[in-house]
């Protein structure tokens, strides 16, 4: 059998995109001393206007590694990164790294609660994290290994101007300078740290490739939260496989936006340490705002723009409206839930560049398919295998029987970047990992004759709202505590911009008559916002199946035809 026998995607690809990548043997530590050699004077870093250089960035995460070592950092420690995007982040995600100290994202808008389990399961001793956070990390910092908590002031990384603005006496000043800092007493502070230390001395101790170097928590297959361990490689080599996806982008030219959250794995990737690989502009921006992304156009127009699709529909429709100019995104990639053709067509219109999907998962750092950035590519399809990636379609029941083309299966996948397992859990680890390397996805998919892969369910229960996984256990749990609540369960119901939306079916305790928008506001005391239900449904009882357990795909149908839902 040839290779494109094999492979047969190998003849959809862009031209140019190798069947195969050389795995970087480097860790991401010589990822970004690469781009300060090759692009010392560019500007690496935009925030609000203020740039900073590869040079400068540099010098600053080898003194943030300085200082973390003085707090007692070594290698193997876990440091927690509670954080939005700002310069602050990226220096911090790359001086703990130096130190081969392993780095773990967290959702800034996690609850106490949420947080509480994560720090407890992972052991984290420093946590650098946004001061108007510290607080909530506070609280739950006995419960956990913290030894130190390190704050972090947004403002400190705005352009001198701004930063002079935010001390008017004004109520608009106030309240923006409200929203972006807070105070965080009983912490170090971040800056003080950085600017009073001198750098790392060159010599000291690097991580090797095969070392650890980021746990991501996710629910994987089962639900329960749980940090995947990926390792510098598994992270180079997936930074390497997007550079080699698109081989029109021009190193130290491109211009890229971070709309997506670092603390995800998409947005981690495709900005942290992509970006940096092929010495990028990184944009930044703490959260998506149509008009912050047009302000920004204006004074440094994107090249690139990794996203979900309701950002490229809410940019597309803004710039018909505006009269934006968005001709300058020449790529954009979108991921973390299905992109409907229709938002393909209204982009590209608007642009007159590419916009593919792609997919993949925490648990392979995280791309392993995506559409070909070429005429090739197949809207309404995740595309096909990266290079360097394996797929087969098996059996779900017994995953070593492949199934053939057009048939649909558990999809199967094999890479350089797929993780090393679940940190403290073997048994887990065990469960999705098969066959010398081959990660279990959880999803039931298709392939086409030419590879092409499309996605038509889940064996998991996930919901992937906003491009975020919610896992319907966490939100259940929440909705049992509040008074009243016997049972509950929770279900993603398909929105028109190609994700889904959380609601949730509850039944009420005997005698007791449940206001369903009560039950919403009182979960909130226990999830981050976009995991509380946007709609809650009062049911009679839930489905369930003989052995007790929930039945929720009944629980969906139910739903999706019970009048009033919108």
């Amino acid at each position: 059998m040839t290779l494109e026998q094999s492979r047969p995607w190998l003849s959809q690809y862009a031209p140019g995109v190798p069947a195969d990548i050389d795995s970087p043997d480097e860790s991401l530590c010589d990822l970004l001393d690469a781009a300060v050699r090759r692009f010392p004077d560019h500007v690496a870093l935009d925030f609000y206007g203020r740039e900073t250089t590869y040079r400068e960035l540099g010098d600053l995460v080898a003194r943030a590694a300085q200082a973390l070592l003085e707090q007692g950092v070594v290698a193997g420690d876990r440091v927690a990164l509670v954080m939005p995007n700002c310069p602050q982040h990226v220096v911090a995600f790359y001086a703990v790294l130096r130190l081969g100290a392993v780095v773990v994202e967290h959702n800034p808008l996690y609850t106490a609660e949420e947080l509480a389990h994560q720090l407890s399961d992972h052991g984290a001793v420093v946590a650098i994290a946004w001061d108007k956070v510290v607080p909530t990390i506070q609280q739950v910092a006995p419960q956990s290994q913290l030894r130190t908590i390190i704050a972090i002031d947004l403002t400190t990384a705005l352009p001198r101007k701004q930063q002079w603005m935010l001390r008017l006496p004004v109520a608009k000043a106030r309240a923006t300078r409200a929203a972006m800092t807070g105070p965080a007493d009983g912490a170090l502070s971040w800056s003080t740290l950085v600017r009073r230390t001198s750098p790392l001395p060159a010599d000291h101790p690097r991580p090797a490739p095969a070392d650890l170097a980021l746990l991501q928590y996710t629910g994987g297959t089962t639900g329960v939260p749980k940090g995947a361990m990926l390792t510098h490689r598994n992270l180079r080599s997936n930074a390497a496989q997007g550079r080699a996806w698109v081989p029109g982008l021009c190193d130290g030219e491109e211009v890229v936006y971070a709309v997506l959250p670092l603390f995800h794995a998409y947005g981690l990737t495709l900005c942290l340490t992509f970006a940096m690989s092929i010495g990028a502009v990184l944009v930044l921006f703490p959260r998506f705002d149509v008009d912050q992304v047009l302000e920004a156009m204006e004074r440094r127009p994107a090249t690139f723009l990794p996203g979900v699709p309701p950002v490229y529909q809410a940019l597309a429709s803004a710039a018909v409206e505006r009269a934006a100019d968005l001709r300058s995104i020449r790529f954009a990639i979108s991921g973390a839930m299905s992109l409907p053709p229709a938002v393909v067509d209204q982009w590209e219109a608007v642009t007159g560049g590419f916009l593919v999907e792609g997919y993949g998962m925490t648990e392979t750092s995280p791309v392993t398919v995506g559409n070909p950035v070429a005429s090739t590519r197949r809207p309404g399809t995740v595309g096909v295998p990266f290079p360097s990636t394996y797929v087969r379609i098996v059996d779900p029941h017994d995953p070593t029987h492949d199934f053939g083309v057009e048939e649909p299966g558990e999809l199967l996948v094999r890479g350089p970047q797929v993780f090393s397992g679940y940190w403290g859990r073997p048994d887990d680890t065990e469960a999705v990992m098969i066959d010398g390397g081959w990660i279990r996805t959880g999803d039931i998919a298709v392939m086409d004759e030419d590879g092409f892969i499309t996605i038509v369910d889940r064996i998991k229960e996930l919901i992937i709202t906003g491009g975020f996984n919610v896992y319907p256990s966490e939100v259940e749990e929440a909705l049992r505590r509040v008074p009243g609540v016997l049972d509950a369960a929770a279900v993603g119901i398909p929105h028109e911009s190609g994700g889904e939306t959380v609601v949730a079916a509850v039944v009420a305790q005997q005698g007791v008559e449940l206001d369903p928008e009560a039950v919403r506001t009182a979960s909130r005391e226990h999830l981050t916002g976009y995991k509380v239900p946007r709609q809650v449904f009062v049911l009679d009882e839930l489905p369930k199946s003989m052995v007790g357990k929930t039945l929720h795909r009944e629980v969906r149908t139910q739903i999706l035809e019970r009048p009033g839902r919108s």
